[in-house]
């Protein structure tokens, strides 16, 4: 067995309990459905809708639907919890359509942009291997889980808490979030649409207050729905207050930011545009 494999094989199990205890914690205080807690089977549903998924992929050889699975379990996902959680408030449907927002938002993009790609390189080596592939849609369920927990939780909870200035703050910051990502990605998306752009990088508009703005949205728009959901969380709950912070970790030290450096400093490193660039423009909090 290849060392990748052995490492994807013990992290797989890892990935499930990680799940499962933000699964109890957070069902703690929660709504439960014949006698089992609506958030914790919301948690168990998210990884099984990867699972599913995976199957197929697996078998064409194929991550195009990688993106729209997430996509899909934001969506159904926070449907069900609205519809399945008795005593459904102001502030659990004002997060239900900030978590639905965002994720119609943002999978349809996603989609586009791999349907016009054909492929996301990201994968070309995780593909072939049965574990490595399974354990990257597993990692997407966790994804789903932490980042939307502290809306999940929130719209589970048995405490209800009229909308306020917290949740008013919070939302703005969702807003000024969401706007960030909406326009970074567009102006990305036209920016690379324009044969006259091919082979350079992208500094105007946003992009030449951050190098990475649309996640410098991302994190805020999640941070906003944490802020709306915490007068809503009670003890063990407050665990799903992880969701800003795994978001933060996950895209400046694993998966967003470090990768794109890399793959721009390989393509445009040394150029002296570039360079200048890196050295005035902010890497994620944006500069006006």
């Amino acid at each position: 067995m290849k060392e990748s494999d052995r490492k994807a094989l013990i992290a797989l199990p890892v990935v499930v309990l990680l799940g499962a205890l933000v699964a109890v914690a957070g069902s703690q205080g929660g709504a439960t459905l014949a006698g089992i807690p609506v958030f914790a089977m919301a948690v168990g549903a998210a990884f099984l809708i990867q699972w599913l998924a995976f199957v197929p992929s697996f078998m064409a050889q194929t991550e195009k639907f990688y993106d729209l699975t997430g996509t899909l379990t934001y969506t159904a996902i926070t449907l069900l919890l609205v519809l399945l959680t008795p005593g459904i408030d102001a502030r659990a449907l004002l997060l239900a359509a900030m978590v639905l927002a965002w994720t119609l938002r943002l999978g349809t993009f996603l989609f586009r942009r791999i349907s016009k790609a054909g492929k996301d390189d990201r994968f070309d080596e995780i593909k072939p291997s049965f574990i490595r592939f399974l354990n990257v849609w597993t990692i997407q369920g966790l994804w789903v889980v932490f980042t939307a927990a502290a809306a999940w939780v929130a719209i589970t909870s048995a405490t209800r808490v009229a909308l306020d200035w917290i949740a008013l703050v919070g939302f703005l910051l969702w807003t000024v979030g969401f706007g960030i990502e909406v326009v970074a990605d567009q102006q990305k998306a036209r920016f690379n649409s324009d044969p006259a752009n091919k082979g350079k990088f992208i500094s105007t508009g946003l992009w030449s207050k951050s190098r990475h703005p649309n996640y410098f949205g991302e994190i805020l728009l999640w941070i906003g729905v944490a802020i709306v959901a915490l007068p809503a969380l009670e003890g063990w709950q407050r665990v799903a207050l992880i969701s800003p912070v795994f978001v933060t970790l996950l895209l400046t030290k694993v998966s967003g930011v470090p990768l794109l450096e890399k793959k721009s400093d390989s393509k445009w490193g040394g150029q002296e545009d570039y360079e200048a660039y890196k050295k005035n423009t902010p890497v994620l909090v944006p500069k006006f």
